[in-house]
């Protein structure tokens, strides 16, 4: 797991003055507005930078919400490897996949528009980011005794899938998505 652990890139003062800068703003008016009313015109003009520089750093919107997501990724991602079971080290396998499929859930509410941003930029941009390969990778560790862990780990997380949750709430509602999730995530090893 240590391997997947990424970190960001050195960079210049001005840059992640700037970088802060368009985060801080683009946080703020997908608050207040939603993700999908907010241009990266509007973003830039609020953070006080060019469209330039908005667009070399994050490309497009998509590049922009997993920008944002990345602090909170790494915050469940230093959970599983160091925080207390059972999400992290010291629970039974069985324990430790129904805390991080709970932990995620909560992510993913949280964060919907921006994760399903991120997810559907493009054809396969959910499993091509380093927060998807990090989630599989746990889950296929958590997964020893399955006849095929990678496969069952991508099982378990394609119900966790922002477009699927976001179809799926309105007409389940939240507390039976999760007990339905919690029930697959036990069932799976």
């Amino acid at each position: 797991m240590e391997l997947l652990r990424t970190r960001p890139p050195k960079e210049r003062a001005d840059a992640a003055r700037n970088r802060a800068a368009v985060l801080e703003a683009a946080a703020r008016l997908f608050a207040e507005h939603g993700v999908e009313a907010v241009s990266l015109d509007q973003v830039a003009k609020a953070a006080g930078v060019g469209k330039g520089t908005l667009f070399r750093r994050f490309g497009d919107k998509s590049g922009l919400a997993t920008a944002l997501l990345d602090t909170r990724e790494r915050e469940l991602q230093e959970a599983i490897l160091s925080g207390p079971p059972p999400l992290g080290p010291g629970a039974p396998d069985t324990d430790r996949r129904v805390a991080f499929v709970e932990a995620y859930l909560d992510y993913l509410l949280d964060h919907l528009a921006l994760v399903r941003m991120s997810e559907t930029s493009s054809p396969g941009a959910r499993y091509r980011i380093g927060a998807y390969r990090f989630w599989h990778h746990h889950l296929t560790l958590l997964l020893p005794t399955t006849a095929d862990p990678q496969h069952a780990a991508h099982a378990l997380l394609a119900p966790l899938a922002a477009e699927h949750v976001t179809a799926l709430l309105p007409e389940l509602g939240p507390e039976r998505l999760r007990a339905g999730l919690v029930q697959l995530a036990r069932g799976a090893g």
